[in-house]
């Protein structure tokens, strides 16, 4: 049994790695996977696995952009430094509508709407905003062709688009991509900017799902812990590919292809639930 478990680990984690990244929603394609390939565990570590997974796929972004990341680097000037520390300060800045809701809407979230139909409904909604804003947008100037002309006030704004990604099926990177690219972010600094308003905010997802995991007098077996693991490295090399391929599609395309999928999708899927 810890074998097939292990082999629906790898699964998991190559959804979670592709996923991730792209704007279709990575939780809510976890869910919608669980409903076909269920990891043999109790519901309150499925619960958890869902969201910790992520950090794996975090790690790539860490990993592929630790330059760029990195205010310590001695390979930046001083100027450069400056503009690295100014970037973490907007990505705290744009974190704190999400930590709020968060903490106090996690529970409510989980319980009302981490269901097959949510996600099924989300992908759609989402999916036609894709397509109506990148039409809107086409042949229009950024504002914000770079990360560091960025704002600390646009940076408020897109954290409160992420809010939204609170509903399974929504996808962080798409609820902040949209935001960003509503008030005027163009798609590379959109896309970079979601990415790294990941690493805070899954960081401290995870951070709490497993805090309220052993809460809830939980512990992890050492079929649990490996579980986790197989997913999480899975998510991690999975994540390296789908990065690197998302920014060399974006300088050619938009996000249009990525609505479209939605939609499809999530039109199968309530055929699914309501004819089955």
């Amino acid at each position: 049994m810890l074998f097939i478990n292990i082999i629906k680990a790898v699964i998991l984690g190559i959804v979670e790695g592709i996923t991730e990244w792209l704007p279709i929603s990575s939780t809510g394609h976890l869910i919608l996977v669980n409903e076909f390939i269920q990891l043999d565990v109790s519901q309150d570590f499925l619960n958890m696995f869902n969201v910790v997974i992520q950090l794996g796929a975090i790690m790539a972004v860490v990993v592929l952009y630790f330059h760029k990341l990195n205010p310590f680097s001695p390979k930046k000037s001083a100027t450069e430094k400056t503009a690295t520390w100014h970037l973490w300060f907007k990505v705290v800045v744009a974190c704190i509508p999400g930590v709020i809701a968060g903490l106090f809407l996690d529970d409510f979230l989980e319980e009302k709407f981490q269901n097959f139909v949510t996600v099924a409904i989300m992908l759609v909604l989402y999916g036609i905003l894709f397509i109506v804003i990148e039409k809107r947008n086409k042949g229009k100037v950024a504002t914000y062709d770079t990360l560091e002309n960025l704002t600390y006030q646009a940076a408020l704004y897109i954290g409160l688009f992420q809010v939204l990604a609170l509903v399974p099926g929504t996808s962080r990177s798409g609820a902040t991509i949209l935001g960003a690219i509503l008030i005027g972010a163009s798609r590379f600094v959109a896309t970079e900017f979601s990415f790294f308003l990941g690493i805070p905010m899954m960081f401290g997802a995870s951070g709490l799902k497993i805090i309220k995991f052993i809460a809830k007098g939980n512990s992890f077996s050492f079929a649990e812990v490996l579980i986790l693991l197989v997913g999480l490295v899975v998510a991690f090399f999975v994540s390296v590919v789908a990065i690197k391929f998302l920014m060399n599609y974006l300088k050619k395309n938009d996000f249009t292809a990525f609505g479209w999928y939605r939609i499809i999708l999530g039109i199968i899927l309530l055929g699914y639930y309501f004819l089955f």
